[in-house]
């Protein structure tokens, strides 16, 4: 497992940055400030950006504890987190709005000017890293 400080944490942080700045726009605004809210929500979750290649140079980040926990992608009209086992996850607030027919992952895609219930987030991640720990 990576720990927070290493090299490659600290190699991914700065490409999510880069990557933030880039957008420049609402997008990259969203993607800001869901990071943060993941990062708030438990302090051991370590974060990478993953996949990188020349069509997607600046990659996905990727937030993980124990496994991967979700993912923060970008696309022309929504900032998409995909919880990696989101379908195990109790969503008593219905913040799951994609990818709702998997047997494993959901989704929450986030448009231009959409409100964060960063309460019911941050307990969706903290749901995430209880299941991603308690499996071995």
């Amino acid at each position: 497992m990576k720990k927070p400080g290493s090299k490659e944490v600290e190699s991914g942080t700065r490409l999510i940055d880069a990557k933030i700045e880039h957008l420049g726009d609402w997008r990259g605004h969203m993607l800001a400030r869901l990071r943060a809210l993941v990062m708030e929500a438990h302090t051991e979750i370590v974060e990478e950006c993953k996949w990188i290649k020349p069509s997607n140079p600046w990659g996905v980040a990727v937030w993980s504890h124990d496994g991967i926990i979700c993912t923060g992608e970008t696309y022309k009209s929504a900032v998409k987190l995909t919880f990696a086992k989101g379908a195990a996850l109790d969503d008593p607030t219905g913040l799951f709005n994609s990818s709702l027919e998997g047997n494993v992952r959901r989704a929450i895609d986030f448009h231009e000017g959409d409100n964060v219930n960063e309460k019911a987030l941050k307990a969706l991640i903290r749901a995430a890293v209880t299941l991603n720990t308690s499996r071995e």
